[in-house]
């Protein structure tokens, strides 16, 4: 009996490590999205419209643009165009509306502590 369940455990947990989320990322390249983001506790709305070489984000009544450079369909660099800052994005799953995306900064300041932050994406157009 005791042989049956560690052969049904083995088996449940080999096959939960195969699972691999879905990641249609060439599907989100391109075009207008919402998003959500938090300042000080309260949660917010803004948008972005893209294309295969620039960002503009409209948040909170500003505009900010930035150049895009992909390294492979799911993993991007967005540049500042004002302050050359670049932060460092990669798709981790999709959906058939939307996708969740890890981001951070893209060059690593030996004096901080390096945050990896995630959001979701909602194309809308």
């Amino acid at each position: 009996m005791l042989k049956k369940q560690l052969y049904t455990v083995l088996v449940l947990v080999f096959l939960s490590s195969c699972y691999t989320p879905e990641r249609n990322c060439k599907d989100y390249r391109t075009g207008t999205f919402s998003f959500e983001y938090e300042i000080n506790g309260k949660k917010k709305k803004g948008k972005f419209v893209r294309d295969e070489k620039y960002s503009v984000d409209y948040f909170e009544g500003k505009i900010d643009s930035a150049s895009i450079r992909w390294f492979n369909d799911c993993e991007f660099v967005l540049q500042d165009l004002n302050n050359k800052m670049g932060i460092h994005y990669k798709i981790i799953s999709t959906t058939d509306s939307s996708y969740t995306f890890e981001y951070k900064n893209a060059v690593k300041d030996p004096l901080k502590q390096l945050i990896v932050k995630t959001g979701t994406a909602i194309k809308i157009d």
